[in-house]
């Protein structure tokens, strides 16, 4: 008997193993034990300090569309800036969503997000993403209709499809080490020669000087982000750029894509002077790169991450200046 009871306390002793991430089995079951979010929460997911990367290119690619015809056509500019704000939030959300239901941001170390936190319910906060990206889409549509230029809907479709899967879907490009292409390619290339076709359908090389600039401040802010998470990302099995080339390697690249776009204005300098005054937004990049390399904890790249954010909105704003001034 005893043999018995020893044997059956031994079947009785093994437990199945949780699934995912381990992490998350710990986490509080009960809704009573978890905050709802506040209003500061769900702006607070909207990542307000990356917004600037939105209108980055809007202002570079109006300025160089003012080179082209030399008039402001503002009504297209500001339907420009209205599709990139409102396709970066619904990004944003998106990413909420999916991180928190992948078990990724149970390791997350910056600023607590919604679904991750058990703040808000997942079905809501992709609810809210597709309610942005519907909303995106919508003023694309108008742009369309006021252009007539009807093959902007499926570089459209391709955008918001390219917003979903970044960290959506089965196999997202973000946790395969593309997010930085993507993000140069739509945050830059798309973003500011779209802008600048739409409203004169043309593109001088200024735009695509600007576009490259853009690009890269925010594939900078990306690396700032994902240099903070390395670690978390790393036991998460999210393998971003960042978790192939390292800490050391992350520092160095975020250095040449934060400098190159003030080589870039001081080469359009020796046409447009105004363009030296870009100079001015290393006021903010150069406190970040030193962050970036001088950093002790992980949270201290939430800084550098807005302060690379904001450079690029200077940035902007300057080149803006250079081109229409």
């Amino acid at each position: 008997m005893a043999g018995k009871t020893k044997k059956r306390s031994g079947t009785g002793s093994k437990r199945p193993q949780p699934r995912g991430n381990p992490q998350r089995a710990q986490a509080p079951r009960d809704p009573r034990t978890r905050t709802r979010a506040t209003l500061g929460d769900w702006i607070g997911a909207a990542r307000l300090r990356t917004l600037p990367l939105a209108i980055t290119p809007v202002l570079i690619g109006t300025g160089a569309a003012r080179l082209v015809d030399n008039e402001f056509h503002w009504l297209l500019a500001l339907g420009c800036l209205a599709v990139a704000v409102l396709l970066q939030i619904g990004v944003n959300y998106a990413n909420d969503y999916s991180d928190g239901v992948r078990g990724t941001d149970d390791f997350r170390m910056g600023p607590a997000r919604l679904t991750g936190a058990g703040k808000a319910r997942p079905r809501t906060v992709l609810a809210v993403s597709f309610a942005f990206l519907g909303l995106a889409a919508l003023a694309g549509l108008a742009l369309t209709i006021r252009t007539q230029q009807w093959y902007l809907i499926p570089i459209g479709a391709v955008c918001i499809v390219a917003a979903w899967f970044y960290t959506g879907g089965k196999k997202p490009y973000g946790y395969n080490a593309l997010g930085e292409v993507f993000v140069f390619v739509f945050f830059g290339l798309v973003a500011t020669i779209g802008t600048t076709w739409i409203q004169v359908q043309a593109v001088p090389q200024e735009a695509w000087f600007g576009a490259v600039a853009a690009g890269l401040l925010a594939c900078a802010v990306l690396l700032a982000n994902n240099l903070r998470d390395i670690d978390q990302d790393r036991a998460a099995g999210k393998r971003t750029l960042s978790v192939l080339i390292g800490k050391r390697g992350t520092q160095a690249l975020f250095t040449i894509f934060v400098l190159v776009p003030f080589a870039i204005s001081s080469f359009l300098a020796l046409v447009y002077p105004i363009a030296w005054l870009a100079l001015m937004a290393l006021l903010l990049a150069l406190p970040a790169i030193l962050i970036v390399w001088t950093f002790g904890k992980p949270r201290e790249l939430v800084v550098a991450l807005s302060l690379t954010s904001f450079a690029s909105l200077a940035y902007g704003a300057l080149l803006f200046w250079a081109f229409t001034g």
